[in-house]
């Protein structure tokens, strides 16, 4: 049965005033992607084509909009999951080509740096930052590609 407080013994709270709060998403159960990658320049293994499956954390801070949250989860998870099931690799690298003769291209995401995971943590953040309301203050990142690398800001 539900209970229905009365308004007298609420305090009045304008939301408007309610200053900055952070909302942690995936602190406890990361969001999963699988992607693959290849760090071009690199001298090691990490040259060659391969994949990852990456557990991802976002913290938003802001100040509260008229529904009452910081973000919206969703706008989070649409950023992330744009990068799920895709091939990211620094603008330049062959595959690119190879990708897009096989019809694949739109499984590419081509960007500026190679794809390491601090790349990602930073690209990731701004993405968030540029689609996000301005109400938004602050969102850091943190990206895990295994169990022994994170990257976070």
């Amino acid at each position: 049965m539900s209970q229905s407080i009365p308004q007298d013994d609420l305090t009045s709270v304008d939301l408007a005033e309610a200053g900055q709060r952070t909302l942690h998403i995936g602190a406890d159960n990361p969001i999963r992607i699988s992607s693959g990658h290849r760090i071009l320049h690199h001298d090691g293994k990490c040259s060659r084509p391969h994949g990852h499956n990456y557990e991802i954390t976002v913290k938003v801070t802001g100040e509260l909009t008229e529904e009452g949250w910081v973000v919206d989860k969703g706008d989070v998870t649409d950023v992330i999951d744009a990068w799920d099931h895709r091939f990211l690799v620094e603008e330049g690298d062959p595959l690119v080509d190879a990708f897009e003769a096989s019809g694949d291209g739109d499984a590419l995401v081509v960007l500026d740096h190679p794809p390491t995971a601090e790349v990602m943590s930073v690209l990731l953040e701004q993405r968030m930052l540029d689609v996000f309301p301005d109400t938004v203050s602050d969102v850091s990142v943190s990206v895990s590609e295994t169990g022994e690398l994170c990257a976070t800001y």
